[in-house]
Formats: structure tokens, sequence, C-alpha cells
């Protein structure tokens, strides 16, 4: 961005906007004091001129002109000009030179210049009527009165142009400082279209609103970046993983082509293609169910659940396959009567009869399976123990992925799929699928927090 565009920032309008507001506020004020000032020295002089204006009335006309005479001789720089004047106008006595001025008012003060003394300054003056038709004049010099006047307002009119140019630099370099922050974002955002995923909008240390949505854009992006990787790593396995049925399949039908000659050895063909082809819509099926369930759109069908009555039903499902392999299968209850939740009852048993079919799987013949259900503070939940070769530490995330098959179980038949689908199950109802640390074996539990409340996944 250019500096000729800097009116168009943000923060150089917002802060032109209150150096405005600022400057309309601070006129208003500086009217008021200069007002207030003016008018209070005005109402002084004023004051005064009233009293002098009374004691006229108390004084004795044959008194007036050595009054006068008096006063006069007390003001040689003439900053209080009494004069007293005949019935024409002619000077009589006191310091006010010269023959009567016009007199726009009497017995009120007013405000005219005074002409018969140096450079004609402006005064303050009363005048009033006396016996023998004469007229008495007092006025007050108001040139140091005027002067300071001056001096104020030019003083006002000095700070808010100073203030005007310093609001006018602080409005520039805030939105100097807006340009780079918004240049550094959009390089950034330019670069992130270009291709590299990992880079981030910069973060300042202000913390303030623009900081805020920059760490919202930066954990959308974190998650976008997530999302990309797994579904790349989902293409990845999905080409590798299809690869090894897919020959098979191939492989098997050309050898039926060159080799079979009976009906028989052609119904073998292709029982051996129809069972490769379950297998990999079982595969397919699954992505859709994962997708389905991390889209949310089975959320409006949620309704009360007992999570007991589910262990129950997973159990009685799954005890004849634990029989086969002869291991010691039971479920405990720790915690009595109904654990009632809000979920789809269909995804949650799907979720844990993968946890369960996968500790069958795993756990050694003659080994043994253990279901329990519980509840504590930390909420409800349901655990699966087996005495299995587990899953290493290092392992317990990226088992989560679709696809992924640890060194253990990297020579047992299935998809990759089935923790994928339970945590996408868990993470849909606001529930946790969590590993333990186990000496031998592997337990998860899938765990409903007591602080979560129903309405947060709608």
């Amino acid at each position: 961005m250019r500096l000729t565009e800097l009116h168009r920032t943000t923060g150089f309008r917002l802060a032109t906007l209150f150096l405005a507001l600022f400057g309309v506020i601070a006129i208003l004020l500086f009217g008021y004091l200069y007002r207030e000032v003016t008018g209070f020295e005005q109402e002084r002089i004023d004051d005064w001129l009233m009293r002098e204006h009374a004691q006229l009335s108390r004084e004795e006309p044959d008194e007036l002109v050595a009054r006068f005479e008096h006063q006069n001789q007390f003001d040689p720089r003439h900053q209080r000009p009494f004069g007293l004047f005949d019935a024409s106008g002619k000077h009589l006595a006191g310091g006010f030179l010269g023959d009567l001025p016009a007199i726009p008012v009497f017995d009120k003060p007013f405000s005219m210049r005074l002409a018969n003394l140096p450079k004609h300054p402006p005064g303050r003056c009363i005048a009033a009527r006396v016996p023998d038709n004469r007229i008495a004049l007092q006025c007050q010099n108001t040139r140091e009165l005027d002067h300071f006047d001056e001096e104020l307002l030019h003083a006002l009119l000095s700070t808010a142009m100073i203030t005007l140019v310093i609001g006018l630099i602080g409005a520039s370099l805030i939105g100097i400082s807006a340009m780079r922050r918004l240049d550094a974002v959009t390089a950034s955002i330019e670069e992130i279209v270009a291709g590299n995923l990992s880079r981030r909008l910069p973060v300042h240390s202000k913390q303030d609103d623009v900081d805020r949505l920059v760490g919202v854009v930066n954990g959308m992006l974190d998650e976008i970046e997530r999302l990309m990787h797994e579904v790349k790593g989902v293409c990845d396995a999905i080409a590798h993983d299809l690869r090894t049925p897919l020959t098979r399949m191939l492989g098997g039908l050309e050898r039926a082509q060159r080799r079979a000659r009976t009906d028989v050895e052609y119904r073998a063909a292709i029982d051996e293609t129809i069972l490769e082809t379950r297998g990999l819509l079982r595969t397919f099926n699954a992505l859709l169910r994962i997708s389905e369930i991390e889209s949310g759109v089975r959320r409006a069908g949620f309704t009360h659940v007992d999570l007991a009555a589910l262990a129950d039903d997973v159990f009685e499902f799954y005890e004849p396959a634990a029989e086969d392999k002869h291991i010691a299968f039971e479920l405990q209850r720790t915690a009595s009567g109904p654990l009632a939740i809000t979920g789809d009852p269909n995804l949650l048993f799907e979720a844990l009869a993968n946890l369960v079919e996968n500790a069958i799987k795993f756990a050694p013949h003659g080994g043994a399976v253990r279901m329990v259900l519980w509840r504590d503070a930390r909420g409800a939940g349901l655990t699966v123990r087996d005495n299995g070769p587990g899953i290493a530490p290092a392992e317990r995330d990226a088992v989560l992925r679709r696809f992924y098959r640890g060194e253990a179980s990297r020579h047992t038949p299935g998809s990759g799929l089935g923790l994928s689908l339970a945590a996408a199950v868990a993470g849909m109802h606001g529930m946790m699928l969590t590993f333990h640390d186990t000496n031998a074996g592997c337990e998860v539990s899938l765990i409903k927090p007591a602080h979560y409340h129903p309405a947060d996944t709608a």
C-alpha cells in the first residue's frame, strides 16, 4: 500500500475522526473560556463604573469640579479619564480632554473610542446628567483588557493549530502502522494462496482487535493445514491400502483366465474376487460413514440415550466372538442405574463396538477383555481393557488417523478405520476418546465430561 492511500486506512480515518471530535469540543471549550474571561473583566469594569456613577448622586454640585480635577491629578496616564461638561458640551473639568462626544445612552455602561487620547484607545464609559444641566462622563481605558483578549485569542488559536498538527501527525503514524500491519497480513495471505500452507499471519504483542482476528484466522489456517495433510494422508493411504486387494483381484482374474478349465475353478476365482470386492466396499463405506459423522448431519436426530443399555448390547453382541477365542470377556459396572446422555444411539453403539472389536481382535488366544462402565467427577464413560500388544504412547495420536496401522497391528486384517470412526463419533457427541498408560495391553475410554451440555453439539 502506498502513502498516497494513507487516507483510506481505517486507523487514519478513526484517528482523524477523533481529532475532529476533539477539535469541535476544544473550540466549544475555548469559546466558552474566552467569553467567560472577557465577560468577567467587562463585568468588573462595569461594576466599578456603576459605583462611581452612584457616588455622583451623593456629591454636592459645587464639589463636582473639584472632585473631577482631583481625580485627574492622580491619573497622569489617563487610564480613567473623567470629564465634566456644560449643557453645550464644553469641557469644564477632568482629564477627558475636548468636547463631549456623542452619548448613546445615559446611566448605563457603554463602549466607545477615547478619540481625544493618543492612539484612540477603546474605553468603557458611563454618562450622567448632574445639576445645572451639566453632564458627567466617567471612563475606563480598556486597551490592556483588549490586549489581554487578543493575547488570549492568539494563545487559543496557536494551541488549536499545534493540536491540529500533532493530531494529523499522530493520525498519519497510526495510519502508517496500520498500513504496515495490513501489508504484512496481505503478504502472508498471498503466500498462503500461493501454496505455502505453513505460513501464518503475523501477530503483534498489542493484543488488540486485529490480533484477536489474526489469532482466529491462524487457528483456522492450522485446521485447514491439518485437514489438507489429513486429506493427502487419506489419499495416500487409500492408494496404498487398496493397491494390495486390487492387485490380488487382478492377479486372481488373470490366473483364472490363463489356467481355469472347469466351472468349479472359475467359481472359486469369482468367489475370491467377490470377497476382495466386499472388503473394498466395507472400506469405502467406513470412509463415507466417517465423513457423514464429521459433517454433523446426524445431530438433528439426537435423543436421550442410556450408555449403560448400549454397553449391555455391545457386550451381548461380542460375547460369542470372545468365546470363540477363549477370551475372558466381562462387563463391570462401577455406577448403578442408567447413564443418560444425548446423542445418536446407532452411532454410539458403532463407536463402542469398534473399541470392543479391536480389543477382542488384538487380545491373545485365551486372553482377557473387560468393559468398565463408570461415573465420577469427570463425568460418565466406558473403558475397554485388554491384555494384547497395546499401543505405544508415540502412536496414540496417529492411530486416530484414517488407515493408520500401528506396528503391532500391521499384519492383522483390518482397514485402520475403526478408531477413526470412534473418534469421529466421540467428537460429534462432545465426548473424549483417551488412551491410558498401562503396563501391558491397551486401555481406552470414551468419556462424556460432566461439564458438557447437550446444546453444545447443536
